[in-house]
């Protein structure tokens, strides 16, 4: 039934393009039947859904690598549990040091 979809909007986009030229000559007819065959089987594949892609799963769950493939960007939650108690349970580079800002603001004993 696809098919048969297919190939009548397939001759009926032909057909548009012969009538529109029929009183011209036989290049410009065949530009225009070649033409409307473009048309006529776009929509017609569209229609008749020819090429969809068929899924094997309805639910493919992907891999944390498959998600997020470069390790050590700090948002993977292998990189969250890791650097757990670093970052005091919050995602990476959210929180401001504890510190005073002033020249000693970085120094580990401070940080935290």
């Amino acid at each position: 039934m696809r098919k048969a979809i297919f190939f009548f909007f397939l001759l009926l986009g032909i057909g548009a393009g012969y009538l529109s030229a029929s009183n011209d000559d036989w290049g410009l007819r065949v530009g225009m039947m070649t033409v409307g065959a473009m048309f006529g089987g776009a929509i017609g594949g569209g229609l008749s859904q020819i090429g969809k892609r068929q899924a094997k799963f309805r639910h493919q769950w992907r891999t944390e690598e498959e998600v997020e493939p470069i390790p050590g960007m700090g948002t993977s939650s292998r990189d969250l549990a890791a650097n757990f108690w670093r970052d005091k349970g919050q995602p990476p580079f959210t929180r401001m040091p504890d510190a005073e800002p002033d020249k000693h603001m970085f120094d580990p004993d401070r940080i935290g």
